[in-house]
């Protein structure tokens, strides 16, 4: 709040005022443009005033000698700060909450949040999920497919899931699959899966092994990877297409750059650990992002940490213009993040 604490309350509502007017023309305001839209009698000359003394302070920027003035990245820092997320209208909460309540894994969870944020906002939907550090074992299931196939599925308890097909040597019913994953599942079930792998192969080293036909089973699908799963970030990215009818007043070179950086699940993974810098359940509003990539100056984040029961964290955010509706996009990350985590409480 340190950039509105130097502010008078006149210079304050003009300013705001100002950032409200570019951000629905993409034109420089005048002083003028200001007047008109009060109610109070204030002339133009008195807001030319207060606007030199904003552009003195670094709110403002003229980009020519006889326009209007431009809002800069402080500026429109100072008007986000004025805002406070407001809900979202009902039909849509109860839309969200049920679109999320309808799918049991995490990882389409996640899918459809991004698709929201997306809907709501007209920009860019990013949600990810984290999967935490010592993920318990839920329960596996073994599918047989052609030609000496088998899909092997991990279901962990924060509800995430990775599949894996493995080729095998030799034919194998799915009787015999279903007597495997019964095993795995009534001995293994609740267990870390690193403690579960490590003790599935202390048993299959065992002698008795070798006469188990269930344990010779399972020596064949643990020289698979059976259990040994790697767990990485779901990251979903949606709407970059919706950049496309925004002025960014940038080359095709620059914009191709800014499709490519969308499309590295790591760069947006760094994007988001650097800039949503709040504790869990708070926004994060950062303004020009011209420090994660020279093609992002003109684009402004707004994300959300959720963090679920079992460890496993989420990250809620949409990348937009600088010119966007931010009190629209705050309510609908807020939302979205507060829908996340509430589905992800009743489903854990």
């Amino acid at each position: 709040m340190a950039n509105q604490q130097v502010l008078t309350a006149r210079a304050r509502e003009v300013l705001h005022s100002i950032v409200e007017e570019y951000i629905e023309t993409g034109e420089p305001v005048a002083s003028r443009t200001i007047s008109r839209g009060r109610k109070d009698p204030l002339s133009p000359a008195t807001i030319r005033n207060v606007m030199a003394d904003l552009y003195q302070e670094g709110y403002l920027d003229q980009p020519h000698t006889s326009a209007g003035r431009v809002p800069t990245e402080k500026a429109i820092r100072a008007y986000v700060e004025s805002l406070a997320a407001r809900s979202l209208p009902a039909v849509e909460l109860e839309r969200l909450r049920a679109a999320l309540s309808a799918v049991e894994s995490l990882t389409e969870r996640t899918e459809r949040s991004s698709h929201f944020l997306t809907e709501f906002t007209r920009n860019i939907g990013i949600a990810v999920a984290i999967p935490a550090s010592s993920q318990m074992l839920e329960q596996i299931e073994l599918v047989k497919l052609a030609d000496r196939r088998v899909l092997m599925i991990v279901v962990t308890r924060d509800r995430m899931v990775r599949n894996r097909v493995i080729s095998l040597d030799a034919e194998i019913s799915q009787d015999e699959l279903n007597s495997l994953r019964n095993y795995v599942n009534q001995n293994f079930g609740g267990w870390r899966l690193a403690d579960a792998r490590q003790e599935l192969e202390r048993r299959l080293e065992q002698e008795s092994a070798a006469y188990d036909a269930i344990l010779k089973g399972l020596i064949v699908l643990y020289s698979k990877g059976l259990l040994d799963v790697s767990w990485t970030p779901e990251v979903y990215v949606e709407g970059a297409s919706n950049l496309v009818a925004i002025d960014l007043h940038l080359t095709r070179e620059k914009m191709r750059e800014l499709f490519h950086a969308l499309e590295e699940k790591k760069r947006i993974l760094r994007m988001l650990d650097r800039f949503l810098e709040q504790p869990s359940g708070e926004l994060s509003v950062y303004v020009g992002l011209g420090d994660a990539h020279p093609a992002m100056r003109a684009l402004s984040l707004i994300g959300i940490n959720v963090v679920l029961p079992g460890g496993v964290s989420a990250k809620i955010a949409v990348l937009g213009p600088i010119r966007m509706n931010y009190e629209r996009v705050m309510s609908a990350v807020l939302q979205v993040g507060n829908a996340f985590q509430e589905v992800g409480r009743t489903t854990s």
